[in-house]
């Protein structure tokens, strides 16, 4: 690993008592809903929009209140005293974006997934914590309120044990010219499971069924399995093909189940306790077939939810963290533990769906990757 140079820390008064300074690298698809909600934050100012269309970006500052434009991060560098950027590009950007950003001493805030391949999200979040930065990944379903209140309920126990998750993720396109449908659309799911489930996302294998029915060079429908903690089972089906759109996650628990449905903005939480119970817990797996099975059928509530913009709170949290120095919600390590089942994903569906170990998330793991 080249080694990162080490930034002269920052004064206190450029953290505290007043106003981060940011610059948004990207002006493409996200870039913008990013550089709105940094312009209406209290906690920043917006300095500077990056990026390669410079009729792109002018465009975009312009609705902004002509917000300055450069055409490259090292101009940004030079030009601009920033504390952050934040990253809105193509993943196999991401890796010399961010690392050009942090070896210059930089907080970063970057666009799922974290990078293209887990040896650079490694090294990105080892060279962040190595110089005491901020590298926080942008999984924005995480700070909605939904997935908020799922998290609440997930580790509170009101669900009971959980015994399976069921997500879908599909829509009519958009097929992407430099990833498959898993890494496009599967770092928002697994990422929620990252936030939600206790412990976070740690499966020890998985495996990845994909088709390419339209011969685009890559899967453009996925099927994604995987164990969780006490033999539960988490299924995630993905689809840039679907002529209808669905965002929805099933979580039961053994004595609740949780329904997430992101498109029904009247009632994106349901809870049912309802069920299957055992009339009692078998001793072995002989007296499974002779335990008798009752089905509970109670009452459904839908919890109600603040309504508000999750990239509001996301730009909160980065400025949080900066001052604060504590790490982010959905910091370097929940990326790169969502960056380690996208990897296993890939494994498997070259093996045609054989089970993949996921490659472990703690930086522990990097030093013995590289010693291998």
């Amino acid at each position: 690993m080249t080694a990162a140079a080490t930034p002269s820390p920052a004064p206190a008064h450029r953290q505290q008592g007043r106003k981060l300074r940011i610059a948004v690298v990207g002006a493409g698809y996200w870039g913008p809903n990013l550089a709105r909600n940094l312009q209406a934050s209290p906690d920043w100012d917006l300095v500077a929009i990056c990026d390669l269309d410079l009729a792109r970006a002018r465009k975009l500052a312009a609705s902004l209140g002509e917000i300055p434009v450069v055409e490259s991060l090292d101009e940004l560098l030079d030009t601009f005293d920033v504390d952050a950027v934040a990253i809105a590009t193509p993943a196999r950007t991401h890796y010399g974006t961010v690392m050009t950003a942090l070896r210059a001493g930089k907080h970063v805030l970057v666009e799922k997934p974290l990078a293209d391949s887990r040896a650079h999200g490694v090294e990105m979040v080892e060279t962040a914590e190595a110089n005491g930065l901020v590298l926080m990944a942008d999984h924005t379903y995480c700070y909605t309120p939904a997935v908020l209140k799922m998290q609440e309920l997930v580790q509170s126990g009101s669900l009971g044990d959980i015994l399976y998750v069921d997500s879908t993720r599909i829509n009519l396109g958009l097929v992407q010219p430099d990833v498959d449908v898993f890494w496009d659309l599967a770092p928002h799911d697994l990422s929620i499971l990252d936030f939600i489930l206790p412990g976070g996302l740690n499966p020890s294998e998985v495996s990845a069924f994909g088709a390419d029915p339209l011969g685009t060079g890559r899967d453009c429908v996925g099927h994604l399995n995987f164990r969780l903690a006490n033999d539960a089972t988490a299924h995630v089906h993905v689809n840039w093909l679907s002529p209808t759109k669905i965002r929805q996650m099933v979580i039961g628990g053994s004595q609740r189940t949780l329904v997430w449905d992101d498109l029904n903005p009247q009632q994106r939480l349901s809870v049912y306790d309802r069920g299957v119970s055992l009339d009692r817990q078998p001793q072995s797996i002989g007296e499974k077939t002779s335990t008798a099975v009752s089905y509970r059928l109670g009452d459904t509530w839908s919890p109600a939810l603040p309504e508000r913009e999750a990239l509001s709170q996301v730009v909160e949290e980065l400025a949080t963290c900066i001052r604060s120095g504590r790490p982010a919600r959905t910091g370097g390590a929940s990326g790169l533990r969502v960056l380690s089942v996208l990897e296993a994903v890939t494994r498997s569906l070259s093996r045609s769906g054989q089970a993949s170990q996921v490659e472990g998330s703690g930086l522990a793991d990097a030093g013995a990757e590289r010693a291998r």
